[in-house]
C-alpha cells in the first residue's frame, strides 16, 4: 500500500494475486482513487490477475476465449480511451511434467489471440499494452545464469522461439528491451534461494509488450528493485514504463 500511494502510474497490472476478491482487505481490493478489476482462479489459492486504473474502464474482459484457461486467473484486459491494457500470468511450467504441457497449451492458444488483438486494435485506431509475468526469458541477456538454464522451463529453445513469434508474427514490441538494448537485464525476478538477489542473479521474465506505435512513444522503462533483500515484498519487482502519449490519441500505425 505504501508503494501504491507513492506511484504516479495510471494503470497497474498485478499477477499471481492468489486471493479471491472477498479475501482481500478493502484497501487492497478497491483502493481509494482507483478502479479495480480482479480475475481470480477457479482453483483456489492459485494464479489470479488484477488491474488498477485511475480512469473507469470502458469495457472489461476476463480470459481470451479459452475453454481451458478463461477461469484459470491468467488473463484479463480492459479498454481505456484509445488503448487496451491486459494483465497476463503465463504458466511457469516444469520440464517433464504436466505443468509444462499446460504451459505449451496456453502458448498455443494465446499467440493467435495476441495477433488478433493487435489487428483489431489497429483497425480501430487503438493501441495495446500486454503487461505481466511471461515466465520466459527471451535472450541470453535476459537471465544471469543462462548457460545453466538451457534445459529448464523459462529458457527452453521452444519457449524462446514462441516469444520471437510474439514479436515477428503477432507484431508486438518489447518496450523495456527497446529502451535498454545491448545490456544484461534489467532483471525483474530473483529466486529466494541463496544470494540471488544480492548478486543480481536474476531473470527478466516480467515484461511490457505493446503495439509498435505506442512502443515508439516509450520514454523510460525501469525495474523498481528493492534497496536490499530485507526490503523485498516479492520475488518479483515492479516493472514500470512511461509513454509520451495522451488518452485517446491515435498514432496512425
Amino acid at each position: 500500500m505504501e508503494w501504491l500511494a507513492g506511484t504516479a502510474a495510471d494503470v497497474i497490472c498485478l499477477q499471481e494475486v492468489r486471493a479471491e476478491p472477498a479475501q482481500l482487505p478493502d484497501a487492497v481490493r478497491e483502493p481509494e482513487g482507483w478502479h479495480s478489476v480482479h480475475a481470480p482462479a477457479a482453483a483456489k489459492g492459485r494464479a489470479g490477475v488484477s488491474l488498477y486504473t485511475r480512469r473507469p474502464p470502458e469495457a472489461v474482459r476476463i480470459g481470451f476465449g479459452s475453454a481451458e484457461f478463461d477461469t484459470a486467473g491468467r488473463y484479463a484486459e480492459i479498454d481505456l480511451p484509445g488503448i487496451t491494457v491486459a494483465s497476463l500470468y503465463l504458466p511457469s511450467g516444469e520440464v517433464g511434467t504436466e505443468r509444462q504441457a499446460e504451459k505449451e497449451r496456453f502458448m498455443a492458444e494465446f499467440l493467435p489471440y495476441l495477433a488478433g488483438l493487435r489487428e483489431r486494435a489497429a483497425a480501430g485506431g487503438r493501441e495495446v499494452l500486454v503487461c505481466g509475468d511471461w515466465n520466459i526469458a527471451h535472450r541470453e541477456a535476459d537471465l544471469k545464469n543462462w548457460r545453466a538454464n538451457r534445459r529448464n522451463a523459462g529458457f527452453l529453445p521452444e519457449e524462446r522461439a514462441w516469444l520471437t513469434r510474439v514479436y515477428e508474427e503477432a507484431g508486438y514490441a518489447d518496450v523495456v528491451r527497446e529502451l535498454h538494448p545491448g545490456v544484461d537485464g534489467p532483471y525483474s525476478w530473483w529466486s529466494y534461494r541463496g544470494r540471488a538477489f544480492d548478486n543480481d542473479s536474476g531473470w527478466r521474465i516480467d515484461a511490457i509488450y505493446s503495439s509498435p506505435g505506442l512502443a515508439a512513444r516509450a520514454v523510460k522503462a525501469y525495474v523498481e528493485k528493492a534497496a536490499s533483500h530485507a526490503e523485498r515484498w516479492s520475488d518479483h519487482a515492479p516493472v514500470t514504463a512511461v509513454f509520451d502519449w495522451r488518452w485517446g490519441e491515435t498514432l496512425g500505425r
